[in-house]
Order: C-alpha cells, then sequence, then structure tokens
C-alpha cells in the first residue's frame, strides 16, 4: 500500500519556481527531441492533447532536464551566489481564464503607503529571469490578452510594457509554451492563426496500453495487474467517445482510481467516484461505463 507523505508548504517568488527533483515523465515518442531543438532555437512550442494525458507534467520534466546554473539567491551585501550546486531553469506557470487581463500578465501600479509603484506580472518576470512561460489551457484566455505574446513569439523576443513606456528584451534561456485541448475548441474558444502560426505543435494523446499500465503503477503503488486492468478499463472507455460521452477516461482518472484502491477502496467503487462520476452525470452514461467496469472487475 502507498503511504502518504507529509510535505509542509513553501512559498517561492513565481520567477524562482524551480524543478529541482526529477519528475516522473515516460516518454513515448520523440516530444523530448522536439522540445528541447525548439528550445535551443528559441522556437515557441505548443502542446495539444486531451485532458490529463500529460502535457503540465512533460513541460515540468523539460525545465527539469533543461536545467543549468543559475543563481537567483541575494547574500547579504546584494551579492547573488549559487543557491545549489545544480540550479535549474524556472518554470512559470499560468493557468488561463477568460478574467485573464494584459495587467495580469504584464504588471500594473499599485498604490501602498509610499505611494504607486509598480509591480511586475508573471510573465514580465519569466521573461527577465529566463523562464518557462507555460500558459496552459490558453483558448481560454481572452483573445486581446493572447495577442500580448506576439512580441515573444518572432526574430524580435521582446515585451513590450506600454504602461511604462519600456520594451524588455527576453533573456536568452527564456521559452513560451502553451497548450490547449483541441476537444474543447469552438468558434469562440479558438487559437486565431496569427497566432497559431507562431508555434511549433507538439500532439499528445493517451499512451499505449501498456505505458498506461507501467504510469499507474508507478503514480500510485497499486500491483501491475490492477494497473493493466485499468489500462485496459481506460482504453474502452475511450471507445464509448463516439456514443454520447464527452470525453474518455484520462490517465489521471484511473491513477486517482488506483490510488484508491490501494488505500484499500474496492476496485468497483474506486472507478465509480474516480472514473464514472466524474466523466458523466447522465445515467444512462453512468450505467454503460459501469458495466464497462464490473466486466473488468468482477
Amino acid at each position: 500500500m502507498a503511504q502518504a507523505t507529509t510535505q509542509r508548504s513553501k512559498e517561492y517568488a513565481i520567477e524562482e519556481f524551480l524543478v529541482r527533483s526529477e519528475p516522473y515523465y515516460r516518454v513515448v515518442g520523440d516530444e523530448l527531441e522536439l522540445f528541447t531543438a525548439a528550445y535551443n532555437q528559441h522556437i515557441p512550442v505548443l502542446l495539444k492533447g486531451p485532458t490529463g494525458c500529460g502535457k503540465t507534467r512533460f513541460v515540468e520534466y523539460m525545465a527539469w532536464k533543461l536545467g543549468r546554473p543559475m543563481t537567483v539567491v541575494k547574500g547579504a551585501k546584494g551579492k547573488k551566489k549559487d543557491e545549489d550546486d545544480e540550479v535549474r531553469v524556472p518554470l512559470v506557470t499560468i493557468a488561463c481564464h477568460e478574467d485573464l487581463t494584459a495587467s495580469d500578465l504584464v504588471g500594473r501600479y499599485l498604490l501602498d503607503a509610499n505611494g504607486t509603484r509598480w509591480i511586475d506580472g508573471p510573465m514580465t518576470r519569466a521573461v527577465k529571469a529566463g523562464a518557462i512561460l507555460y500558459l496552459d489551457e490558453v483558448v481560454e484566455a481572452r483573445k486581446d490578452t493572447t495577442v500580448l505574446i506576439h512580441p515573444l513569439t518572432d526574430h524580435r523576443r521582446i515585451l513590450p510594457v506600454e504602461k511604462l513606456g519600456t520594451v524588455i528584451e527576453a533573456d536568452d534561456r527564456f521559452l513560451l509554451c502553451i497548450s490547449y485541448n483541441p476537444g474543447y475548441q469552438s468558434a469562440l474558444k479558438d487559437l486565431k492563426h496569427s497566432t497559431r502560426q507562431r508555434f511549433i505543435s507538439i500532439e499528445f494523446y493517451y499512451p499505449p496500453r501498456d505505458i498506461e499500465a507501467e504510469i499507474i503503477a508507478r503514480e500510485s503503488g497499486c500491483s501491475s495487474e490492477q494497473a493493466d486492468s485499468l489500462a485496459k478499463l481506460g482504453e474502452k472507455i475511450r471507445n464509448l467517445e463516439d456514443h454520447g460521452l464527452q470525453e474518455g477516461a484520462s490517465t489521471r482518472l484511473l491513477i486517482y482510481a488506483a490510488r484508491l484502491i490501494s488505500e484499500g477502496i474496492e476496485p468497483r467503487r474506486a472507478c465509480q467516484v474516480a472514473i464514472v462520476w466524474t466523466l458523466t452525470d447522465e445515467e444512462e452514461l453512468q450505467r454503460s461505463l459501469e458495466e464497462v467496469v464490473s466486466s473488468i472487475f468482477e
């Protein structure tokens, strides 16, 4: 049974969040080589794929893999010193939403006891620090907000700050990476071609069954037999996408079910709360999914 570990919360400046330990990521294709080549050539990257297929974990892994020495901690006299022998590329992640404004990304003036002062937004801080800036679910952001990234995605690699009347040249280590789920596209939520054609695109999907079983076992601590059964379940549920199910079971949901099983929850009940009830509220579809679960976990 997997043992829960106690971890105290930690707080970082957003541009100083460093992936210090190697995240678990199972390579499926040539995504590592493609991302590394894009990083070396300053080419922005677009990740496309369904919910819970590993896009965010992949970016985290690449931030670790592309790490290089970087000084971020200031000493008592203002001199910078290495925090450790192997400091990694910062990873700045922004979860995009429809209320995200330009000021939220670039910065704004704030009032305090000493008057007005400027506060850099997360995009500005990432550009200055040479971070990987990851805009998750970018199609959720307003189109007038996403236009901000255009100067960072061509040969200029600059960020104009109109309120200050300044232009910031991106650090050589800076890379812009965005992601979205093509299954959620609509006329109202889609990338404009003027934005889309500034990126290379890497497509993700759920891994083959044997690899998915390996991932489930590694992430949950369940047995290989249970992991294989869950991977088989995920495969069968995804085949129902053409029969009313909006989206299939993600690898993430399969791992959640496996973790519940590892804690002693009966497999069918674990799949019901982690997968069936999460995927749909329609009773008929729920019954169909539960029949699939019962056929695997008898």
